[in-house]
């Protein structure tokens, strides 16, 4: 688990280096709100088919090979990202970026291997607590080594620290990290595309755990792909700002999945804490548009990302207890694809809706998160009566 956890941070701090950038970066280009959450969900497009590709190839050839790939791939990736003449080039290498970066299913798979079912909301978190952290520690890295006063060159210093990282993770994944897939020793046929589908399909509680995760991820995406947006047109805040602000986030987000997630599942169980950490996200998202106040919108973007680390880790540990081991990549790919798929559909249309009212995406969003309440409800009750019987 550790050496894993350190390939998630090394992965995610790269990722998330970049997103305080987009807006700003994307402006070199002369794109409208619209154009920079579409270049928050070009990564997105590329997710989900990585996921779902990545998944089976991993419960075919092993987990390790994947890993040491993609990440080597998403590298150069960056590299290019950083001298991309038109919008349209940035946006098409952040679709084939995302593509092989994405292997978050692949990494649960790993947790999934080496973790007893009833501990797997604990090894998820552990997983998330890693998120964070990168989360924290990248965009950090981006916002102080940005100078946007020098036009595109002044965004190649975060852009290639970003590549640093993505190679950094493929050559720890090299040395470092074990093969955890359960193998005779011989690579088995992947899984067919389909087999993930219909088993999701035939089971209601799977269903409605994709079903939170994709509404409740779909909410997320827009409020940090709005949100340098939103902070420019309230309180003209720049990169700088913004990435000191997902120090804060990561660092909450942090807190919730190292030091509370564990003891609350304890105590409650995941599905009662997949209907806190949605209450979480609600209140977050709509006190944002009400207070307007800079300090305020940091605690509670730090408060959504709160809410966040306590919903969808426990969603994610559900799904992979109801899952068996043979079809934890493909399944768990398909989770990360549903969610990548959220990250490509809701940031261009609210980013569209912020260019009617700066302040009417965060409503819509919080409706969105209540319409997930009775599902996650149902949720509670179904696990009630699986433990009773």
């Amino acid at each position: 688990m550790p050496l894993l956890l350190v390939l998630v941070f090394l992965n995610i701090a790269g990722f998330s280096l970049i997103l305080p950038l987009l807006p700003f970066y994307g402006s070199l280009f002369g794109a409208s709100s619209f154009g920079v959450a579409c270049l928050f969900a070009a990564y997105s497009l590329g997710n989900v088919f990585g996921e779902i590709f990545w998944g089976r190839q991993s419960d075919r050839i092993g987990r390790k090979p994947v890993l040491i790939m993609t990440t080597c791939a998403a590298a150069l990736t960056y590299v290019a990202f950083a001298y991309a003449p038109s919008l349209g080039v940035a946006i098409t290498i952040r679709i084939i970026s995302g593509f092989f970066s994405g292997t978050l299913g692949v990494v649960q798979g790993v947790i999934a291997d080496i973790t007893p079912p009833q501990d797997r909301a604990r090894s998820m978190g552990y997983f998330g607590a890693a998120f964070n952290l990168g989360f924290a520690v990248g965009p950090a890295i981006g916002g102080l080594l940005a100078v946007p006063e020098l036009g595109a060159a002044g965004f190649h210093p975060p852009i290639f620290a970003a590549a640093l990282l993505a190679a950094g993770a493929s050559a720890w994944a090299l040395l470092a990290l074990p093969e955890t897939r359960p193998t005779d020793g011989q690579a088995r046929p992947a899984p067919r595309y389909r087999e993930a589908w219909v088993f999701v399909g035939s089971h209601s509680l799977l269903l409605r755990l994709f079903l939170i995760a994709f509404f409740g991820i779909a909410a997320f995406s827009s409020m940090e792909a709005i949100f340098g947006l939103w902070t420019a047109r309230n309180f003209g805040w720049s990169a700088h700002e913004v990435g000191l602000t997902f120090i804060a986030v990561g660092a909450a987000g942090l807190f919730v999945q190292a030091f509370l997630i564990g003891p609350l599942v304890k105590r409650f169980g995941e599905a009662w804490i997949i209907v806190g950490g949605l209450t979480v996200l609600v209140v977050a998202i709509l006190l944002q548009p009400i207070i307007k106040l800079p300090v305020a919108s940091v605690v509670l973007m730090s408060l959504l990302m709160m809410g966040h680390s306590l919903a969808f880790p426990n969603a994610g540990a559900l799904v992979s207890r109801g899952t068996p081991p043979e079809r934890q990549g493909s399944v768990m790919g398909l989770l990360m694809a549903s969610n990548a798929l959220a990250r490509i559909i809701a940031p261009p249309f609210f980013g569209w809706t912020f260019g009617q009212h700066a302040d009417a995406p965060y409503f819509v969003c919080a409706a969105m998160i209540m319409l997930m309440m009775p599902v996650a409800l149902s949720v509670v009750r179904t696990r009630q009566r699986e433990a009773l019987a």
